[in-house]
């Protein structure tokens, strides 16, 4: 896979914007909230995968001891692009990639078949260096552990959407699934979840990858203590007290 020949551009995103970012998610922001849906496989309630449920921020995250007893990556800048770039992704052929977290490496089988333009922008971000340094910023036990916002505010981005590439009914989010974060149709962007657990997710999330090594590394991501930050919307404690950290993603060798 050719990355070096990508060109798009990249616009650092000014503090104040980021500023702005946090008083969307301390007032409820524009999306849908921190409103609930039923799993169907359990009796209990659990949060949607919205994009607007933590009002904090990247620094907020730097602040704090690393997980895992690791030590914090470098800190990011925050770039935005126009577009993603076309990847050359085969549609017909999965694409196995590590992701490296300071709690260990999570080994991930991405389905272009399932949902192509999901994977070549996640690659696309992968390749451009967009992940590395993200924080976990938001994990609930038993349910899923998001990230993919270089903000870590919880509504941030990477400048564009794709379109959802919704699951089929027959395919559920069992433990290790990969998919996209949303505030509902055409908001999808850069923010993903792996799901902890089996649960009963209705199809509103595209599903793109499982998890096909590093299940113990899950563990220990919904293993950190958590609170719930100030001024959230969000009833559960998601917020995690020690930094979880994305060092890279990368194709496996």
């Amino acid at each position: 896979m050719d990355v070096a020949s990508w060109a798009v551009t990249r616009l650092t995103i000014p503090s104040v914007v980021i500023a702005a970012a946090l008083v969307l998610a301390a007032c409820g922001g524009t999306g849908t909230g921190a409103t609930t849906t039923t799993a169907s496989e359990t009796s209990t309630t659990l949060p949607e995968v919205a994009l607007d449920v933590v009002p904090r921020n990247y620094a907020e995250f730097r602040a704090q001891a690393t997980a895992c007893g690791a030590e914090a990556p470098d800190e990011l800048t925050p770039v935005q692009f126009d577009a993603p770039a076309d990847v050359g992704i085969n549609p017909d052929q999965p694409l196995v990639v590590i992701m490296s977290t300071t709690c260990g490496d999570i080994e991930i089988e991405l389905d272009p078949s399932l949902a192509p333009e999901t994977v070549n922008s996640f690659m696309f971000l992968a390749a451009e260096g967009y992940f590395d340094g993200v924080a976990f910023h938001r994990v609930i036990p038993g349910f899923v552990v998001q990230g993919g916002d270089q903000t870590a505010t919880g509504i941030g981005g990477p400048g564009y959407t794709i379109p959802d590439e919704l699951p089929p009914a027959e395919i559920g989010y069992e433990r290790g699934t990969l998919a996209m974060a949303n505030a509902g149709p055409g908001t999808t962007g850069s923010q993903f979840f792996l799901v902890l657990e089996d649960v009963g997710l209705p199809p509103l999330y595209s599903i793109f990858g499982k998890v096909t090594a590093g299940l113990d590394v899950l563990d220990l991501l919904q293993g950190v203590p958590l609170g719930q930050a100030a001024g959230s919307a969000d009833p559960t404690p998601s917020t995690p007290l020690e930094s979880i950290y994305i060092n890279g993603v990368k194709v496996k060798p």
